[in-house]
C-alpha cells in the first residue's frame, strides 16, 4: 500500500487537510500525515536550496548571487536550472507499508467522506488526492 504525491503539491495537500474540520482519530492521523508530508517539504525546500547553488554564480562566501535588488538569482544557464527544478518539482514523494497503512487508510476515508464543498484550484487538488489515494486499502 503507498501514496504518491508530487514534491510540487505537498505544500497544497498540506493546507487542504489542514482546514478540515476533524476530530479523535481523524485528526490524530492528519496530524500524522502532515507531520511526514511537511518533513518532506522540507528536504525539497532543502534540495531547492542545493540547487540554487550549484546553478548560480556565488559570491566570495560563497553564496549564491542575485540580481535586480534581490529580486532574482544570479543564474549561469536559465534552461538547466529551469530544467532540474522541474525535474525536482514532478518527482514524487512515496509513502508506503508499516506504520503509515494505519493512517493512510484514515485519511483515504477523510478525502473520500468529505463534505465539504471545494472549487477551483482546491476541487483540483482534492481530485489530485483523491485519485492518488484510490489505491489505498
Amino acid at each position: 500500500m503507498q501514496v504518491k504525491i508530487e514534491n510540487a503539491k505537498i505544500g497544497q495537500v498540506i493546507d487542504l487537510l489542514f482546514d478540515l474540520s476533524l476530530k479523535g482519530k481523524e485528526s490524530r492521523h492528519r496530524s500524522k500525515f502532515i507531520k511526514e508530508l511537511n518533513d518532506r517539504l522540507q528536504e525539497v525546500a532543502e534540495e531547492e536550496q542545493e540547487l540554487i547553488k550549484e546553478h548560480c554564480h556565488l559570491d566570495e562566501d560563497e553564496k549564491p548571487k542575485m540580481l535586480n535588488d534581490g529580486k532574482e538569482w544570479d543564474v549561469k544557464d536559465i534552461e538547466a536550472f529551469k530544467h532540474d527544478k522541474l525535474e525536482l518539482y514532478q518527482e514524487e514523494f512515496i509513502l508506503e507499508g508499516g506504520n503509515v497503512t494505519g493512517y493512510l487508510k484514515t485519511i483515504k476515508d477523510i478525502v473520500v467522506n468529505c463534505e465539504k464543498e471545494f472549487s477551483g484550484q482546491e476541487a483540483t487538488l482534492y481530485d489530485y488526492l483523491y485519485d492518488q489515494l484510490e489505491e489505498v486499502e
